[in-house]
């Protein structure tokens, strides 16, 4: 079936192009057919004016050669020639489309796979959310429900905004691991929350910026992260100073 549809899909891509190149080369022929039409005229012409006396013999030979040295012309014109090659140059390269297209989707492609219909994604993906949105509740009023100095609550935060992030719930997930920093800061931890409420608001808030520079002063020289909170600082300034 990947097959039919990739096939029915060129021919419908190509379809004006391959309109477009049959047009050209039938105008190509009608404009020959047009001026081989008009020297086989010009032939009987002469032949009539010779017949009823208006012209003499060797004028008649003399149009003779220059018409037929006209229809030479007109059947073997370069521009005719470069049409025609032309022509065959676009049909060939309209007819490897499809097969070029086929190639490049088995560089990569997998047709031995079954189809994935949207709609069956769609319920997965909603009941995966409800369940994500139960947890989320759960996790609320367990953290709710633990004292303030307990250890546990600033792992619950952890969690929660994990939980939230992974459902693009940025501005949530940065209220809850700014909860987690006020308990306990990390430089890795501020980076995330600054990145989430960029994520959030869509561009580098002062209040972000502020949590990413934090976290570089606080970050190891060798933290991974280093290069992306360094961007995130110089889009912060460049905002700051643009806004």
């Amino acid at each position: 079936m990947i097959w039919l549809s990739i096939g029915l899909l060129s021919l419908l891509a190509l379809a004006p192009a391959f309109f477009t190149l049959w047009k050209r080369a039938r105008t190509i022929r009608d404009e020959r057919s047009t001026a081989l039409a008009l020297h086989e005229a010009q032939l009987a012409e002469v032949d009539r004016d010779l017949a009823i006396g208006l012209i003499a013999p060797t004028e008649h030979d003399v149009a003779i050669l220059e018409i037929q040295r006209r229809i030479l012309a007109a059947d073997a014109a370069p521009s005719t020639a470069r049409a025609n090659s032309s022509a065959m140059l676009g049909w060939f390269g309209l007819a490897a489309v499809p097969a070029l297209a086929i190639g490049l989707y088995l560089t990569n492609g997998a047709p031995s796979l079954p189809a994935q219909p949207l709609g069956p994604r769609l319920v997965a993906q909603h009941l995966q959310n409800r369940k994500t949105d139960a947890l989320i509740a759960q996790l609320q009023q367990a953290i709710a429900g633990l004292p303030a100095d307990d250890p546990n609550k600033r792992q619950g935060y952890l969690m929660l905004g994990q939980l939230e992030a992974s459902g693009d719930h940025y501005a949530q997930a940065a209220d809850a691991w700014g909860q987690a920093l006020a308990l306990g800061f990390e430089p890795e931890l501020a980076a995330r929350t600054a990145e989430a409420m960029t994520r959030a608001e869509h561009h580098v808030s002062a209040q972000a910026l502020a949590f990413f520079r934090k976290a570089l002063d606080a970050a190891p020289k060798d933290a991974d992260w280093r290069p992306a909170v360094q961007g995130r600082i110089a889009q912060g300034e460049h905002d700051q100073e643009n806004p």
